[in-house]
């Protein structure tokens, strides 16, 4: 079965969001029917522990880290989704930013 469209999900400080969803809707992501710039976020606690030879964003290598950050969602068709995964790092200031590509079957229900 094709899957035409994924959702990435995208964890985040909040001051990149804008960027993000901009640079996003560029590329022809962020889309529903005949409307741009579309997503979703959620304010969400994340954990994280740096080991040694990393170059942590935030937090201290071996200490259990706390933050507050935002899961960024939007819809992607999946042939754009390595264009998206470039462009998501280029603009993430995490090191290793989490990306989830989720597959969308809306289509097969007749879902926008």
């Amino acid at each position: 079965m094709p899957i035409p469209q994924v959702k990435l999900e995208i964890f985040t400080p909040p001051e990149i969001i804008d960027a993000l969803i901009e640079r996003l809707s560029e590329i022809g992501a962020c889309r529903i029917g005949a409307y741009t710039h579309v997503s979703s976020y959620a304010k969400v606690a994340g954990t994280w522990m740096p080991e040694a030879g990393s170059s942590p964003y935030a937090g201290k290598i071996g200490e259990l880290s706390r933050a507050e950050e935002y899961k960024l969602e939007v819809r992607c068709p999946r042939e754009k989704v390595p264009l998206a995964v470039e462009i998501i790092r280029r603009i993430h200031p995490y090191e290793e930013p989490a990306i989830h590509i989720v597959p969308l079957l809306n289509h097969e229900f007749g879902v926008s």
